[in-house]
């Protein structure tokens, strides 16, 4: 690896984020090239070299990958990183490139609400899917005999925190691969293949581009063999990154750092605010030092999230405070620069109050942010 991709010298997160995947320098050349727009590359003679057809490679995402690899596993050689269409066909790459009929897989039950639906797939192709709740480590009791074990922590929408080291510990010594879904912590929030996953798995559409305008997933593992399986799935199914998507990610990340520490900082301090109102219940978020999660969460994360979940005591009093907030967008996803919050029973998919609140802390300045959270309480009372 060149020096201008090496993580020699880049011991802090906001240097590594900035420089993260730059190409060799050239006089004269862009410092971050701009996306490559390619179905097809020049390619006489025998097939060789990195490209050759749009739907296999392309720079930018191998810029891309770069950068986010760096994040993942800093100074690592042996880690391959590929970004996919979404989160989910990251997702559904980690899992299907892995299983066969007969396999067995470990999912969490409280996890994100489409893993209900590829349970169902899974299950039709032959696979058994067992599930158990992410907090006290509970996929343990489940795990004799799996193929992979499925960790999402913290889970979204609930935050609860698993202890990553035991559980790959204990799937490990049964022969079972661990994939964890790292998008609500982000690599600077932990780095799961650091803490013994075989694979790390991500949205980028959420806080690792953070603006709230690309589709994006990546999956990184240390095996070469298993991520050759999902190189092989990201070719069959075509569930690539436009190389504008591509760009616009790599472009992002280069701000995570300070994203996520402004937006960390402000999610502790909201936290605290909504945990003085009366009508808040089942306040959760794994920066408070009261939370159920905060011991293991210390242990293995660096920064806790921007996310932070609530109940309000009924549906209409929830409807009532997300129509009443004025700087936080009543919308979906997480990990924006601009606030987000909704009433997420509306989706079907978590199993949740009618009242519970995911809360994604943006940008903003902390005391503007807290004054309309709880103006938007007050306005919402009956």
């Amino acid at each position: 690896m060149s020096d201008a991709t090496s993580n020699e010298g880049r011991t802090g997160d906001g240097t590594r984020a900035v420089r993260a995947g730059l190409p060799e320098p050239v006089k004269h050349e862009p410092t971050l090239p701009g996306p490559v727009f390619a179905a097809h590359f020049h390619l006489p003679g025998e097939v060789t070299g990195p490209y050759s057809y749009g739907r296999d490679d392309n720079p930018t995402w191998t810029l891309l990958e770069r950068a986010i690899g760096e994040l993942e596993a800093p100074g690592r050689e042996d880690v391959e990183t590929l970004v996919f269409a979404s989160g989910m066909a990251a997702i559904s790459a980690a899992l299907f490139s892995q299983l066969r009929a007969g396999d067995a897989v470990v999912l969490p039950s409280d996890g994100y609400q489409v893993l209900p639906m590829v349970r169902a797939q899974l299950e039709a192709y032959g696979v058994e899917v067992r599930t158990a709740p992410t907090g006290g480590d509970a996929q343990l009791e489940v795990l004799d005999g799996a193929k992979l074990l499925w960790i999402e922590t913290p889970s979204n929408p609930g935050l609860d925190v698993c202890d990553i080291r035991r559980l790959v510990e204990a799937a490990h010594a049964r022969g079972a691969l661990v994939a964890v879904d790292n998008t609500l912590a982000t690599p600077l929030g932990q780095r799961p293949l650091e803490l013994g996953a075989d694979f790390s798995v991500a949205s980028g559409t959420k806080q690792l581009t953070g603006h709230g305008d690309v589709l994006l997933g990546y999956v990184a593992g240390r095996d070469a063999e298993a991520m050759a399986a999902v190189r092989r799935w990201r070719k069959i199914v075509g569930a690539i990154s436009g190389p504008m998507e591509a760009w616009l990610a790599h472009r992002s990340i280069a701000t995570l750092q300070l994203r996520v520490d402004r937006q960390n900082a402000t999610a502790l301090t909201v936290a605290e605010a909504l945990r003085q109102r009366p009508e808040v219940a089942d306040l959760r978020y794994p920066g408070l030092p009261d939370d159920p999660s905060h011991k293991i969460a210390s242990q293995q994360m660096r920064r806790y999230g921007c996310v932070v979940s609530f109940t309000l005591p009924t549906r209409a009093r929830a409807e009532r405070f997300l129509e009443a907030l004025r700087l936080v967008e009543d919308a979906t996803s997480f990990g924006g620069v601009r606030s987000t919050a909704e009433r997420r029973r509306r989706w079907g998919g978590d199993a949740v109050p009618e009242g519970f609140i995911r809360l994604s802390v943006g940008a903003e300045d902390p005391e503007d942010l807290v004054a309309d959270l709880l103006r938007a309480l007050d306005a919402s009372a009956e």
